[in-house]
C-alpha cells in the first residue's frame, strides 16, 4: 500500500530551471569558462556544490568550488526576486492536495539548497502539506546517488516499498531506483534531453497520477 510520496522540486513542483540556467550561465561568464548546453544538461538533478567541484576540476580553476556556488546563488537570488514569471507547474498543487487529503505523507527530496527550498515553499505556501524537506546540498552524495531518497523514505516514517518518488531528471530517476523505490517519471515540457527509461511509470500530465490511480500501483 502506498503511504508516502517523495517529491523532487525543480521541474516537478516549480519550474525554476530557467532561472537556474540563467544564474549558472552568468556564473560561467564570471568565471570565464565555456560550458556547452550538452554539458549543462548532463548536470541536471545534481547539487550545486558537486557541479561546481566538477567545473573546478574540469577547467582547472583557481577559485574554490564554494566561490562558484556563492556566485551562482547570488545571481539566482536576484532572479528569484525580480522574475515574476516563476510559478508552480500546471496541476501540481491539486495533486499535492489530493495526496495530502487522502492521508499520504509528503516529503521533499531536492538537490536545491535549503534556502532556495524555503523560498519556494514560503512563496507558494507549501509547508502545510509536507512532513519533511531534504536538501541534497546537505548530504555527502548527490543524485544519481540514492542517499537523498533513502533518507527521504526514512523521514517519511514508512518502508521504501510503501513510498513513491516523482522525478523529472535522469539523475533523479537513477537515484530513486538506486534506493529501491517506485518512481514516476514526469516528462514535462521543461525537462529536456532526460532519460525516463528506468522509471516505473512515465507521465506528462499530473492528472494521470491521482491518488486512486497511484494506489493501484501498490496493490
Amino acid at each position: 500500500m502506498l503511504k508516502a510520496v517523495l517529491f523532487d522540486m525543480d521541474g516537478v513542483i516549480v519550474n525554476t530551471e530557467p532561472l537556474h540556467k540563467k544564474a549558472y550561465f552568468s556564473m560561467f561568464k564570471d568565471m570565464n569558462i565555456d560550458v556547452s548546453e550538452e554539458m549543462y544538461e548532463a548536470y541536471t538533478g545534481q547539487s550545486t556544490i558537486n557541479i561546481c567541484k566538477d567545473l573546478c576540476s574540469r577547467f582547472s580553476l583557481s577559485e574554490a568550488p564554494e566561490t562558484l556556488v556563492s556566485t551562482k546563488r547570488k545571481h539566482f537570488k536576484h532572479l528569484f526576486a525580480t522574475d515574476s514569471s516563476l510559478d508552480l507547474l500546471d496541476g501540481v498543487l491539486p495533486l499535492i492536495k489530493d495526496y495530502y487529503n487522502n492521508g499520504l505523507t509528503l516529503v521533499l527530496a531536492s538537490s536545491a539548497s535549503m534556502p532556495n527550498i524555503n523560498r519556494i515553499f514560503e512563496r507558494f505556501d507549501l509547508n502545510q502539506y509536507f512532513t519533511a524537506k531534504l536538501s541534497g546540498a546537505d548530504l555527502k552524495a548527490s543524485k544519481p546517488h540514492p542517499e537523498i531518497f533513502i533518507k527521504a523514505a526514512e523521514a517519511s516514517g514508512h518502508a521504501k516499498d510503501e513510498c513513491m518518488v516523482i522525478e523529472d531528471s535522469t539523475n533523479g530517476i537513477a537515484a530513486a531506483k538506486g534506493a529501491g523505490i517506485f518512481c514516476v517519471g514526469y516528462d514535462s515540457l521543461h525537462s529536456k534531453n532526460q532519460d525516463y527509461s528506468k522509471a516505473d511509470v512515465v507521465v506528462s500530465n499530473f492528472e494521470d497520477i491521482p491518488y486512486k490511480t497511484v494506489q493501484q500501483y501498490f496493490t
